[in-house]
C-alpha cells in the first residue's frame, strides 16, 4: 500500500469517475485504474462498483477511504511538522481563492505580498469552494480565501473582510437614476445570475431574500439566465438582457458610466458576504497566514469594511 494508491482511491471517490480522476491527480487514466486494482487485490477487498459511466463506492470502500483521507491529512501535517524550525516566511504559499473574489483582490494582493515578504511568493490557484476544501484536506493547497457560508471543514479560519453587494443595470434602466432599490424590487426583473456551483449565486438567493422565493421554477421571476463568470454577465447586463447583483470589490467606481452600466446601492439592511482565509489546523506556518492577512487589509478594495479578529 502507497500513499499514491491512497490519493488515486480519494480522487475517485470524489469523482466518481476514472477519467476525471487521473486528470485531477495529473496521471493517465491506466495508470491510476492499475494502482486501485493492485491496491484492492492486496486488500482482498472491492473498493468501487464499475458500470457504465457511473462509478459508486462500495460500503466497506467508503469505509476505507474515509481512513485514507485522515491518512493523507496526517501526512501533509507531517511535512508542515518537518518545516517548523525553518523560517515560516521563506518559500512559496499555495493559496486558493474562489472565482468571484480572484479577479479583484488577487492583482492588489500580489502586489502587497511582492512589497512586503518577497521571500514568499504565491502560487495561485482559482476554483469552487467546494474544490478548494478538497485541496486544502490533501495538502495540496496551505490556504485558501473564500465566503461564508461555509461546509463543515474543521479548519482554522480568520475573517478578512465584509463586503456589500450592488445591483447593475444597463445605463438606460429605470433604475439607473435610483439611490437605492431593495430585494424586494428585484423579484419583477429579468435577473442574470451565475450558474451552479459558484458559491456567490447562493449568496445573493441567501441573502436577498425576494429572489430566494422568486427564483424557484415555475413561481419565478419573469426570466432567469445563468453565466459562467461575473464579467460575463456584467457584459450581458450591458447589452440590455437584464439586471445582475454583483460584489461591491467589483465595481471601483459606482458613479461611473463608460461601460454602458449603473450601479445602485440596495437599501437597508444591504446584503453583503464575509470573507474568509481558512487553513489546515496543522499548518505550522502561522506567521505567513498573518502576512497574507495584513496585505489583505492593505489592498485599497473599494466599498469593503476590512478587520481582523483571532482565528477560529
Amino acid at each position: 500500500m502507497t500513499l499514491t494508491e491512497l490519493k488515486y482511491i480519494v480522487a475517485v471517490a470524489r469523482a466518481r469517475h476514472f477519467g476525471h480522476a487521473a486528470e485531477a491527480c495529473h496521471v493517465a487514466q491506466p495508470t491510476l485504474s492499475v494502482a486501485i486494482k493492485k491496491l484492492e487485490d492486496e486488500l482482498g477487498v472491492v473498493l468501487f462498483e464499475r458500470g457504465g459511466a457511473e462509478i459508486s463506492v462500495t460500503p466497506l470502500g467508503a469505509q476505507i477511504i474515509a481512513q485514507a483521507e485522515r491518512v493523507l491529512e496526517q501526512t501533509a501535517a507531517i511535512k508542515e511538522l518537518a518545516k517548523q524550525n525553518k523560517d515560516p516566511m521563506a518559500g512559496p504559499l499555495r493559496l486558493g481563492v474562489i472565482y468571484t473574489i480572484g479577479p479583484y483582490l488577487l492583482p492588489p494582493l500580489v502586489k502587497n505580498i511582492i512589497e512586503r515578504v518577497p521571500q514568499m511568493p504565491l502560487i495561485l490557484q482559482e476554483n469552487f469552494t467546494v474544490r478548494l476544501l478538497e485541496l486544502l484536506r490533501q495538502g495540496e493547497l496551505d490556504a485558501a480565501i473564500m465566503a461564508l457560508p461555509l461546509p463543515e471543514h474543521g479548519m482554522s479560519m480568520q475573517t478578512l473582510y465584509d463586503e456589500p453587494f450592488v445591483v447593475a443595470v444597463p445605463q438606460n434602466h429605470p433604475w439607473a437614476k435610483r439611490k437605492f432599490v431593495s430585494a424586494q424590487d428585484l423579484k419583477s426583473e429579468t435577473m442574470l445570475l451565475l450558474g451552479n456551483g459558484h458559491c456567490f449565486r447562493d449568496q445573493v438567493l441567501e441573502v436577498c431574500p425576494e429572489m430566494a422565493r422568486f427564483s424557484s421554477p415555475g413561481n419565478g421571476m419573469q426570466r432567469t439566465f445563468e453565466g459562467s463568470s461575473l464579467e460575463t454577465i456584467r457584459h450581458m447586463v450591458a447589452s440590455g438582457i437584464g439586471l445582475t447583483v454583483l460584489p461591491r470589490a467589483s465595481v471601483p467606481d459606482m458613479q461611473s458610466r463608460s461601460n454602458m452600466l449603473a450601479f445602485v446601492p440596495f437599501e437597508e439592511p444591504v446584503p453583503s458576504r464575509r470573507v474568509v482565509i481558512v487553513w489546515r489546523k496543522s499548518f505550522t506556518r502561522r506567521a505567513a497566514i498573518e502576512a497574507v492577512c495584513e496585505a489583505v487589509a492593505a489592498c485599497d478594495l473599494p466599498g469593503v469594511e476590512m478587520f481582523t479578529q483571532e482565528a477560529a
